[in-house]
């Protein structure tokens, strides 16, 4: 068993911006120094590195440039925003098995100003040939089309989208490190914002953002005489659906549904031994507000439908970073570094109690999930 094998020991974070004025191979390289500083390691302590495949920064030339010695576990992840827990799951296969010891997790991109995931692209595939055509060209028009069925079956509106981003846009104002750092929003000003593909208004939409965040994991027992407590690793889970595209998919009997997570979801309780009513808070990724309503009921939180309840109420702290809908997105490693930070209990908007934190990286694609833990 992994479970439990390995943990977090250092978490490294550039500012977040939307023009770094820098490339994406030095915000690396920052990023993956103050997480080792962070773990009290040094770079040649480091013998594995892994990343997202659409990260521009080769590991080698990471390596190279915080000056690391021989590496023996080189390895990459795909699937965009779904890589995020996913490349420490590879990570935690790693140390566990003893091909390396100390892995570095990396993800460095320049999404405002340099290349923005937002825009409509050339269709990567033959796939996307059936619906590109038809308008179905960007993120935010693919998920409008799962949102709009989701309200139609479960009776959700858009004010129950709104109320997840006045959630996270009120925790990221009280995030020094958040973008949208003292500035709150309201349920009418997410009434108010423009429509990008209906039903998503802008405030339904996360960030573009500059910036890059590393992570450091090694050997549980290792870490914990390091610089700083652990984050243990008690569950590490990667998943794919049936009939699984990009985004949503278009050959399933229930659009409105997002099973790769729950194929993650059975992973992760299974491994940890822990349930939904164990966790203390929820780092969820919110690329699309619709996209949180959908995960809480794929997890387990709640049943089908009934999401919006348990947001409307509170019941369950979820981004208290603010999310990618108020902190940054960098595809999901920022909420990774929040869950640690979490456990530790060093979090601006720390969430009382011993129990874990849950994180999820990338959704309507194949996605993944870790649950934490103190030692």
């Amino acid at each position: 068993m992994i479970a439990r094998a390995t943990a977090i020991a250092g978490i490294g974070a550039t500012e977040f911006a939307k023009d770094s004025g820098r490339s994406e191979l030095r915000l690396a390289v920052e990023a993956v120094r103050a997480a080792l500083d962070d773990a009290g390691l040094q770079p040649s302590d480091v013998d594995g590195l892994t990343t997202f495949t659409m990260d521009d920064n080769a590991e080698i030339a990471v390596a190279r440039e915080i000056g690391a010695g021989e590496l023996t576990f080189l390895s990459r992840i795909g699937y965009g925003g779904g890589a995020a827990c996913a490349v420490v799951q590879q990570a935690v296969l790693a140390v566990a098995t003893g091909i390396a010891s100390t892995v570095v997790c990396y993800r460095a991109l320049n999404e405002r100003s340099g290349r923005r995931f937002g825009q409509a692209t050339t269709p990567p595939g033959l796939d996307a040939s059936w619906h590109y055509p038809m308008g179905l060209a960007t993120p935010a028009a693919m998920v409008a089309m799962v949102a709009r069925r989701y309200m139609h079956d479960y009776g959700a509106t858009t004010d129950d989208l709104g109320r997840v981003s006045v959630a996270a846009r009120r925790y990221a104002a009280t995030n020094p490190a958040a973008w949208f750092y003292r500035r709150p929003i309201t349920l009418d000003d997410h009434r108010a914002s423009r429509w990008i593909a209906e039903p998503l208004r802008l405030l339904d939409c996360c960030q573009e953002s500059d910036g890059a965040v590393a992570l450091v994991i090694t050997s549980a027992e290792r870490a914990r005489d390091l610089r700083r407590p652990p984050a243990v690793i008690c569950a590490a889970a990667q998943g794919s659906g049936t009939d699984q595209f990009v985004m949503t998919s278009y050959y399933r009997d229930d659009v409105a549904a997002l099973p790769e997570m729950g194929v993650v979801a059975r992973q992760l309780w299974g491994q940890s031994g822990f349930t939904p009513g164990d966790v203390r808070t929820a780092v969820l990724y919110d690329h699309f507000t619709p996209y949180v309503l959908m995960q809480l009921e794929e997890l387990g939180f709640c049943g089908r439908g009934e999401a919006r309840h348990l947001i409307a109420d509170d019941r369950l702290p979820i981004n208290p970073n603010g999310g990618q809908l108020g902190e940054a997105y960098i595809h999901g490693m920022n909420g990774i570094a929040e869950a640690v930070r979490q456990v530790r209990g060093t979090a601006v908007n720390q969430i009382p109690g011993d129990g874990p934190v849950l994180v999820t990286a990338g959704t309507g694609v194949p996605t993944s999930g870790l649950i934490l833990s103190g030692a």
